[in-house]
């Protein structure tokens, strides 16, 4: 007989005594039901703050010195870290082998259910050999249950290598080897078991916090801008015009021009205008600022506030 992994004592899979008779409500009563549990989210996510925190300096820490990112989780875990991999590039332009997913069963089980393959312990360390992880990595494993031995081995794995590990879970971690556990404890579910519900919520607040703090450490952004964005699409290509007339106080003819100018380099679009600087020389004085629009402005202004 296969051996089963039993998970009827965590947090996760207990019975909610306040959604026992939700088959006996109205719709309107449901959608209540279920802002009302929401809640509990974001509770969870402000008691673990100094965690999420943590967190995010260490994945700044393990980009800044050329590491990379890696999100490992299976299911709805899985597929939040998918998001956070694929919408990092077009939002703060960062290389895609910078921060990646490792997803239990693959490719195909984004869009459907590989059953099984969460219960691999082996197939999560395959990839990450596979990939060459290293000390300068960071491994960041997603399990609702908390113990997911796709995602446990990984982290295993990381700590063996030497790099960075942390575990974003919401029920209790037991036997969990990692540098940093963020445990955000939502409840039971409305639905027994059903972790896409508030445990996938207050998972991806964390996982949008920790991506974007560390973002902004790393100059991705100027003031609350996404300067760094690759315009991969004409709303992209609007946004950066807009950025450019808002930072450089143009208009759009002029917006646009510049972005074409720079080859869609909003940040050096930028620093042409305001430095009066070919785009050679703006690529220049933004790689010796290692990147950062801010730092590159101060720089053109000796001292001087920047726009």
């Amino acid at each position: 007989m296969e051996k089963v992994r039993r998970t009827g004592h965590l947090l996760t899979e207990k019975v909610n005594p306040r959604t026992v008779n939700i088959d006996e409500l109205s719709c309107s009563e449901i959608i209540d039901l279920i802002n009302g549990e929401d809640r509990a989210a974001f509770d969870a996510v402000s008691r673990q703050r100094n965690s999420v925190s943590k967190a995010a300096e260490m994945v700044f820490q393990a980009i800044e010195r050329g590491g990379r990112v890696f999100f490992v989780g299976a299911g709805t875990s899985g597929r939040l870290g998918v998001m956070e991999a694929a919408e990092c590039p077009p939002t703060f332009g960062t290389d895609p082998e910078t921060i990646q997913a490792v997803m239990a069963g693959g490719h195909d089980a984004v869009w459907s259910s590989v059953e099984g393959a969460e219960d691999s312990p082996t197939d999560s360390v395959e990839t990450l050999r596979g990939k060459r992880l290293s000390k300068k990595d960071i491994v960041l494993g997603v399990a609702a249950s908390s113990g997911t031995p796709f995602v446990l081995s990984a982290l295993e794995y990381g700590r063996t290598v030497g790099c960075a590990t942390v575990l974003v879970c919401c029920s209790e971690a037991q036997d969990v080897h990692a540098d940093l556990v963020i445990l955000l404890l939502v409840g039971p579910e409305v639905i027994v078991g059903s972790t896409r519900l508030k445990a996938a919520t207050a998972t991806k607040m964390t996982l949008n916090m920790i991506t974007v703090t560390a973002m902004v450490l790393l100059g991705k952004t100027y003031g609350n801008l996404m300067v760094d964005l690759k315009p991969a699409s004409s709303k992209l290509v609007d946004r950066a015009r807009r950025i450019i007339m808002d930072i450089c106080s143009v208009g759009e003819v002029e917006a646009s021009s510049l972005f074409r100018k720079s080859g869609g380099n909003l940040k050096a679009a930028i620093v042409m205008k305001l430095g009066s600087l070919s785009l050679e020389e703006s690529v220049s004085m933004l790689k010796k600022n290692g990147g950062s629009l801010k730092k590159s402005l101060l720089d053109i202004c000796s001292g001087e506030d920047a726009p």
